[in-house]
Parts: C-alpha cells; sequence; structure tokens
C-alpha cells in the first residue's frame, strides 16, 4: 500500500478530448499508472511523476486539483478486494470512490481509493 498523489481535472465531451490528454502525457514521458474518465468528462488519474504532469496540463489550461489517494495492490484472486474492503470499513474509514485494474492472468491487481484522510486511513486499516 501506497500514498500517491491523483489529479483530477475535467475535459470536454468531444471526440477526441481523451486522447488529446494521452498524447499530452505520452509526450512528455509522463506514465500512467491509473486513470478513470467519469461520463461527466470528470478524469482522476495516478502518474508517475505527478508535479510535471499537473504543470504540463495546467499549461494547457486544465483546472487540476491534486489530492492523496491510497494506492493499494492486492493479489488477483477471487475475495481480494472484499477483504480490503471490509479492512477500510472495521476501521471506520468511509470509501468515497474507488476504480481498480487488473490483467487477467496476472498474479496482482491495483486499486486507488478515495478516502477523507488516507494517511490516517492507511494507518487505521492496516494497510
Amino acid at each position: 500500500m501506497a500514498i500517491r498523489t491523483e489529479l483530477s481535472f475535467r475535459i470536454q465531451n468531444t471526440p477526441g478530448s481523451f486522447s488529446h490528454v494521452c498524447q499530452l502525457l505520452n509526450a512528455e514521458r509522463v506514465n500512467v499508472l491509473a486513470i478513470m474518465l467519469e461520463a461527466g468528462g470528470l478524469i482522476r488519474v495516478v502518474v508517475d511523476n505527478p508535479v510535471h504532469a499537473g504543470g504540463l496540463l495546467r499549461e494547457q489550461q486544465y483546472r487540476v486539483e491534486e489530492r492523496e489517494v491510497l494506492y493499494v495492490s492486492l493479489p488477483n484472486n477471487p475475495g481480494a478486494c472484499a477483504a480490503v474492503a471490509r479492512m477500510l470499513a472495521a476501521a471506520g474509514v468511509n470509501v468515497e470512490y474507488l476504480y481498480a485494474t487488473a490483467l487477467e492472468g496476472h498474479p496482482m491487481a491495483t486499486v486507488v481509493v478515495g478516502v477523507a484522510d488516507p494517511q490516517r486511513a492507511a494507518a487505521a486499516a492496516g494497510l
């Protein structure tokens, strides 16, 4: 488990908007570790260099917000996500949002969890 910086910003709901963001990050060799695009155009992204990526996006006039999130690696098998959810619930931590990814056949998965206080949540849940 780690605490990472997540960048969030809105894009227009038009063809090519998401592609533009991806190409922008790629051109600067920013590696996307996790990303979520909501229907309203909100992007949440965890990258390898949030300082550089945030500055780059701001230069392109995106209104970027930063927040700390839980970045949890867990086994890619049935029940692993339930175990993390159970630990957070037992610690009294409210999950505001969550997104995850895993490759079929790969032993590990990654979950990004948005909570009010990631430092306290990680300590309380024993993550």
